[in-house]
């Protein structure tokens, strides 16, 4: 009987009866925090063989994205669990707003752009989602994109939300018959954390950097935010694309969940050495003997 991970509770596939409330941002059962730190530092390893594996077969590649509330803990996540990890064979982009040339296009184009080559892993710290996500938010950006049809916030209806969602599933679709896999990761913390994180911020002068004016004004969105989360990752979780919503109140915690979702990603994806033919092989043992001649 195969054995279920400890990631399989997180692990979104199907939007059907899917409610973010269910889901807690404290959960660490069953692990302590210095068996999660443990655990991470074993990853690290295994993440490095598989991601030279999938660098010489060259063949798949893995898009990993992340998604959050302000003060979540996305570039620390990404920092502790891809330390270690070769630079040639990861890449990681951090989006902001769209520039005026991102508008020129549709919502999808920067980030095709910025897709993982074969054999890399891709990181994005936000996303296509966040069209789904702020904008809905904020209907007033959607604007900017200049869709026909749509010339004031009010036009923006389900209609063109459910639109949304089926392009981000059909895009999602077409990467993984093609060789990407995508996997999304959703920080869940807390209000009560959010708020904890925001004080450290402005406290500790060394982190003031992090604090921005804006993050305070867009907690009184929470509701509308957390309800905009449910919809879209309800509408776009799928056996070959999943979310994982990682409890984030403790940073250990969802680092340890993190990299353990990735590492068990990549080891389903099987990334293989390429095997030599017989022929090249005999060559190889033909210029070892021509070396160690020398």
């Amino acid at each position: 009987m195969m054995m279920s991970k400890i990631t399989d509770k997180f692990r979104v596939t199907s939007g059907e009866s899917f409610k973010l409330a269910d889901f807690r941002t404290d959960d660490a059962a069953p692990l302590k925090k210095k068996e999660a730190k443990a655990g991470l530092a074993d990853f690290r390893d295994e993440l490095k063989e598989y991601q030279e594996r999938l660098y010489a077969e060259d063949s798949q590649s893995l898009l990993i994205i992340f998604q959050a509330k302000d003060a979540a803990g996305k570039d620390g996540a990404i920092e502790h669990v891809m330390s270690g990890v070769n630079p040639q064979g990861c890449q990681v982009f951090s989006f902001k707003q769209p520039t005026h040339n991102d508008y020129e296009h549709d919502f999808l184009w920067r980030h095709y752009k910025a897709l993982p080559e074969r054999g890399r892993i891709g990181i994005h710290n936000r996303s296509h989602y966040e069209y789904v996500l702020i904008c809905k938010v904020h209907p007033t950006f959607n604007l900017s994109e200049r869709i026909p049809g749509y010339r004031d916030e009010v036009d923006f209806n389900d209609g063109f939300w459910n639109d949304r969602y089926e392009s981000i599933r059909q895009f999602e679709a077409h990467l993984h018959r093609n060789g990407t896999k995508v996997i999304k990761f959703f920080l869940h913390v807390s209000k009560d954390e959010q708020k904890e994180r925001f004080l450290d911020r402005i406290e500790d002068k060394y982190k003031n950097w992090k604090f921005a004016a804006s993050d305070i004004d867009e907690r009184g969105y929470w509701d509308k935010y957390m309800l905009a989360y449910e919809e879209a990752i309800a509408a776009t979780a799928t056996e070959a694309s999943p979310w994982y919503i990682i409890p984030a109140d403790r940073k250990w915690f969802a680092r340890y969940a993190v990299g353990k979702a990735i590492v068990e990603t990549l080891a389903d994806m099987e990334p293989e050495f390429p095997k030599l033919p017989e022929e090249q092989r005999a060559k190889l043992d033909k210029y070892r003997k021509l070396l160690e001649g020398e």
